[in-house]
């Protein structure tokens, strides 16, 4: 190994510089002929060019040599600067090499993408800057490269996607029966298409056009019955055509054959033909078929009576729905004024969705809204039961808060500032209870936090492993099927209130 390649303040004496490498002494030793070299150089020098002193010549055997202790000392004392350009540190040589080891100027490769780096930008890049640093979606909680969440967002089956025809807000693997069976406006055919209407309209629209069409649809049905009669006689006609071919010739036949046939046939009128004989038949088909004719369009005209009146009373029943569901909606918008901040969700059925997370099914829950006082913000919860597939958080409890739209937001600073209590409720009798509870402050610069431009905000805020479902098991959290729990909030006008309980708030993790 050559000798130190450093730059040294004052600069290195020449007595101390290696004649082969021309750099400071490294592991320095000296020659019977009084010269000192580095040990690698020498040792070298001696392999690759005999057992000679590079200096003067002179015989030299690498057993000659003997370590100078003395040099060494005085080298690893010298004063050196740090190597890596944007360092200013000096040290002794001696403390170079661990110096270097956590020099913020270092240059380090990332485990991650290879990238090279100071020390000193290291983490924060391998945190929030390195394109392949893990992620969980904020849907469905999987792991993946940071530069992979566009193309999985893309097909996350929990994420929320809108409905491009009637705007409501699914989760993607909704969707699908969603378009097919529910959207009011979804583009669908006429339910008269395989009779020749040739219509398309949204579903809403769709009993609508059937009153106002039903003569058109009634003369499309009535066309195609006349295409199937017209087929059915062409039938008749070619049957009459094969029985008029078929000629029996009794004179062909054997004497014995020949008689019985002349015994056993009734004789036909003159002139008459075997299509004769079938005529009846064919004209009891030909009846049959008009009264069955008749039959349908009488029967058409009762389902097209029915229909409308069915229209006419699914039109009241849905008026009735629509003052229903605004009554409900006005009354839970008057309850939700009243939490004041502090919101107890009763997830009830509780064991029903433990059996389907054990199924690996997703479980994703959305509580009511509730306002932090009046006026106030309006906030909801979200509640999964992570399936046991999940990568990093599988069997948790994941719990976060979204922002809503308020009666009281224009009135509002934006974005929300405060801090959120969250807690799932011990439930035993007993005076001492073990609640499970976090506390997180708001981070103003995230999503989560803005003012809701949409009925529920998208992103929410919280803890993707707030509690272990087997933690559900040591402490009565549920009872009654049913799990309690507690939100309550403080705004940032009140956080007196965090300084008189002594509790040290937990980071969360993320804005999901």
């Amino acid at each position: 190994m050559q000798g130190y390649d450093v730059e040294f303040d004052p600069p290195l004496e020449n007595k101390y510089e290696c004649p082969i490498c021309l750099m400071a002494l490294r592991e320095a030793v000296q020659t019977p002929c009084g010269h000192r070299f580095c040990r690698g150089c020498i040792v070298k020098s001696i392999s690759d060019a005999g057992h000679k002193c590079p200096v003067d010549n002179k015989m030299l055997m690498e057993d000659q040599l003997f370590p100078d202790n003395f040099a060494k000392r005085e080298i690893l004392s010298l004063t050196v600067k740090c190597p890596n350009k944007g360092c200013y540190q000096k040290m002794e040589l001696r403390h170079l090499e661990d110096h270097q080891e956590r020099c913020e100027y270092a240059f380090i490769d990332c485990s991650q993408c290879d990238g090279l780096l100071w020390r000193k930008e290291l983490q924060e890049h391998m945190e929030l800057e390195c394109p392949k640093r893990p992620i969980a979606c904020e849907n469905c909680a999987m792991l993946m490269a940071y530069q992979d969440k566009k193309g999985h967002d893309l097909n996350c089956p929990l994420a929320n996607v809108t409905c491009e025809y009637c705007n409501m807000e699914l989760i993607r693997e909704q969707m699908l029966n969603h378009y097919n069976l529910d959207c009011p406006k979804a583009p669908v055919p006429c339910t008269f298409s395989a009779f020749g209407c040739p219509e398309k309209m949204q579903r809403n629209d769709l009993a609508m056009h059937l009153q106002d069409y039903t003569q058109a649809h009634m003369r499309m049905m009535a066309q195609t019955l006349r295409s199937v009669s017209t087929g059915l006689n062409s039938q008749v006609s070619c049957i009459d055509m094969l029985s008029s071919e078929v000629d029996f010739q009794p004179a062909t036949l054997p004497g014995p054959l020949q008689a019985s046939h002349l015994q056993s046939s009734s004789p036909l009128p003159p002139g008459a033909s075997a299509s004769c004989v079938c005529s009846p038949l064919i004209q009891n088909l030909k009846e049959t078929v008009q009264q069955l004719e008749g039959r349908l369009v009488r029967q058409d005209h009762q389902i097209r009576e029915l229909t409308a009146k069915m229209e006419t009373q699914n039109g009241q029943v849905a008026d009735l729905k629509r003052g229903v569901r605004t009554l409900e909606e006005r009354l839970g918008e008057l309850e939700a004024q009243q939490y004041n901040g502090i919101f107890i969700w009763k997830v009830e059925n509780f064991s029903a969705h433990q059996q389907a997370q054990a199924e690996d099914q997703p479980v994703v829950l959305h509580s009511p809204g509730f306002y932090t006082g009046k006026p106030g913000y309006k906030l909801c919860l979200r509640l999964h039961l992570q399936t046991p597939s999940a990568q990093r958080c599988s069997n948790y409890i994941s719990l976060f808060v979204h922002t809503m739209q308020g009666e009281y937001d224009s009135y509002l600073p934006w974005p929300f500032q405060g801090t959120i209590r969250l807690s799932i409720l011990d439930q035993s009798e007993g005076p001492v209870k073990q609640n499970h509870e976090e506390v997180m402050e708001s981070k103003p610069e995230l999503q989560a936090f803005q003012r809701p431009y949409q009925p529920r905000n998208p992103k929410g805020f919280g803890y993707v492993t707030f509690l272990h479902l087997k933690a559900l098991s040591q402490h009565m959290y549920v009872k009654d099927d049913m799990l309690l729990v507690r939100c309550e909030v403080v705004t940032r006008s009140n956080l007196n209130w965090m300084r008189k309980n002594d509790f040290q708030p937990r980071s969360a993790e993320g804005c999901l």
